[in-house]
């Protein structure tokens, strides 16, 4: 696994260098938009609160008092203490934002209106800002005040209703993937926006409320409802009306994943697991005639998978070119060549001078890759640095600590 540079080792480059972005908010959606930008060279100023800064800091399990987790959801990113209850931490947020391409935020809405940083506050310093907002249920409807975190989205977008066994109690995603799904959406209108401004010289509001993110993903839900009245339901680990689509058992107790469901490649599967019979029935030469048949196809792969290992089933699947894969744990990622290859077992150097495995980049560009520049910063890390390039002086940052307004490590 390759190693990365020291902190501060290279300078910023990728397609989005010299872009600047001020994050407000913590934990999940905001500061993983963030991350995705900084990881392709934009400089990103992450504004956390004294004392704790970023709740994420602490959380899951850590590393000399540090979440591992923050390695990764913070590389590139400095790291500014301001306490923004205060004026004069409000007054340099302005500052920061007057120079800023982006600003993203994740608080509930009417947070940011309240220290008079709202998109009116801020336009009226830099019309060329794009601010990027990310709450549970967008900035306006009925739902707009109420709290919401990434599993209420899973849940109100339909999403945790079909992640179960039939009958039994819808389960969660293992991931936020709520939070993660807004922030790349979040990304995805950044980087609209930023091309909208580079014809029209504006900048915009960008609204990302949770629920609707994960929503966006859902598939046929919706019009299935419209169009039928069907109401699709949890089916475990099988995709409904598309066959054959599943996890199977094997001898070794463990689970291939078998998806024969394209009209050639469902020929070849019934030929791997001699079931010639199946692949030359003309009711299963398409989609529906195999849905109406699925128990009986399902029956037939589930009894050849389960006189083989794993291995076996992969190896014979391989060779018949029938998407199938195996369920992995880390440990499977961690050793797996094909992630080595492609870079996604990045490792960092610790302070302590231990490496850390991390998730490689993503996605990959031919000509302007991303890049890890510099680990996660400690809190408050690189708060004097960014106040002296707004011109401040050291008497004058001093006394802001003073006060209490602003902080460093």
């Amino acid at each position: 696994m390759a190693v990365s540079l020291p902190i501060d080792a290279a300078q910023a480059s990728g397609p989005l260098a010299g872009l600047k972005v001020l994050e407000l908010g913590q934990l999940i959606a905001g500061p993983f938009a963030a991350k995705t930008l900084a990881d392709f060279g934009a400089d990103v100023i992450k504004i956390e609160a004294p004392e704790s800064g970023d709740p994420l800091r602490k959380w899951r399990l850590l590393k000399d008092g540090t979440s591992v987790w923050w390695q990764v959801q913070s590389r590139n990113k400095r790291s500014v203490v301001l306490d923004l209850r205060q004026p004069e931490a409000q007054d340099i947020v302005r500052q920061l934002a007057s120079s800023a391409d982006v600003l993203i935020e994740n608080f509930r809405p009417g947070a940011m209106e309240g220290w008079g940083l709202g998109p009116d506050d801020l336009r009226q310093l830099n019309p060329r800002l794009i601010m990027l907002r990310i709450s549970g249920y967008g900035q306006t409807g009925p739902y707009r005040d109420r709290p919401g975190f990434g599993v209420v989205a899973e849940a109100m977008s339909g999403l945790r209703h079909l992640t179960a066994e039939p009958g039994r109690v819808p389960v969660r995603v293992g991931v936020s993937i709520g939070d993660t799904l807004a922030a790349l959406h979040g990304v995805i209108g950044i980087l609209m926006a930023l091309q909208h401004r580079h014809t029209s010289g504006q900048g915009q509001v960008i609204d990302v409320a949770l629920y609707e993110a994960v929503f966006n993903c859902m598939e046929s839900l919706l019009p299935e409802y419209s169009a039928f009245g069907a109401v699709r339901g949890p089916a475990g680990s099988a995709l409904p009306g598309i066959a054959p689509s599943n996890a199977y058992v094997c001898s070794d107790g463990g689970h291939a994943l078998i998806a024969g469901n394209g009209d050639s490649i469902f020929k070849r599967l019934m030929r791997a697991i001699g079931r010639d019979d199946l692949a030359t029935d003309p009711a299963l030469g398409d989609n529906a005639g195999r849905v109406a048949r699925v128990a009986d196809i399902d029956a037939a792969i589930g009894q050849w998978a389960a006189t083989r290992t794993v291995n076996e089933v992969m190896s014979a699947l391989d060779k018949a070119a029938v998407p199938a894969g195996r369920i992995y744990t880390v440990a499977d990622i961690a050793a797996d060549p094909h992630y080595q290859a492609r870079g996604m077992l990045a490792s960092v150097r610790m302070d302590d001078g231990s490496t850390l495995a991390v998730p490689g980049i993503v996605p990959k560009l031919s000509a302007t890759p991303g890049q890890h520049r510099r680990n996660a910063p400690t809190l408050g890390q690189d708060t004097d640095e960014v106040l002296r390039e707004l011109g401040l002086s050291c008497e004058q940052i001093q006394g802001l600590k003073d006060k209490g307004i602003v902080s460093s490590s």
